[in-house]
């Protein structure tokens, strides 16, 4: 009952058009429109909520939710620790998820990316080289740089699932491995990728990504190994 009637609360925000932030009919108003129970209407918002399609404000009514990647991302760190916990490579299988599709969208931006994206991405290589004479932490700068990258595409849905990925991996593997880092390989290597992507060679900006990931699983590699 609470899935059919959560349903149809999410065919009406698409039947209405409604955006983020919108708000929704009241309680009363839900429990007429689809003939049901208060408490049917208040469990099915509950459900919406946790997946963030509705925010239910005490006091001010029901809106549409952000409709962001959080529940997905949390589903995702959640299964990861779970399945480290039980033997299984899951933190591997992430990098690998997260691998696999910035190597099949690399090859779309080299020789594409408009002069301000490149010279975001040339200052930002330039602070990681800032950063690792420093011994300071490369992750806010690395993650800008990945950021950045794909932006260029246009796509906000793969921007947010991309960021998802990224928040997945880092904050797992935080909680989990301390992996040994030396920062300046990781500048070269996304200097390598900034290169690539610059020059249009295709193959050249796919074969940076591959390796730049492949560094990061040798070491993840290695220290789950030996933990």
């Amino acid at each position: 009952m609470a899935r059919d009637i959560q349903e149809r609360i999410k065919k009406l925000i698409i039947d209405r058009r409604l955006r983020s932030g919108a708000v929704l009919p009241t309680e009363p108003e839900l429990m007429e429109l689809l003939g049901v129970s208060r408490n049917s209407v208040r469990e099915a918002l509950k459900g919406l909520q946790a997946m963030g399609i509705v925010e239910i404000r005490h006091g001010f009514g029901t809106y549409v939710g952000p409709m962001s990647m959080a529940p997905m991302m949390e589903g995702l760190v959640f299964r990861t620790v779970a399945g480290h916990y039980r033997g299984e490579a899951s933190l591997l299988q992430l990098l690998e998820v997260r691998a696999a599709l910035e190597t099949g969208l690399v090859s779309r931006l080299a020789g594409r990316l408009p002069a301000g994206d490149l010279a975001e991405l040339e200052v930002l290589a330039d602070r990681m080289d800032a950063l690792a004479a420093e011994e300071a932490s490369l992750f806010e700068t690395d993650r800008a740089f990945h950021a950045a990258l794909y932006r260029g595409l246009g796509n906000l849905l793969l921007g947010e699932v991309l960021e998802a990925f990224w928040d997945a991996f880092h904050r797992v593997r935080t909680d989990l491995v301390d992996v040994p880092q030396d920062p300046r390989v990781t500048c070269r290597q996304h200097r390598e990728i900034l290169d690539a992507v610059r020059s249009g060679d295709v193959l050249r900006a796919e074969r940076a990504i591959q390796d730049h990931f492949g560094h990061v699983r040798d070491r993840l590699a290695a220290t789950l190994g030996s933990a």
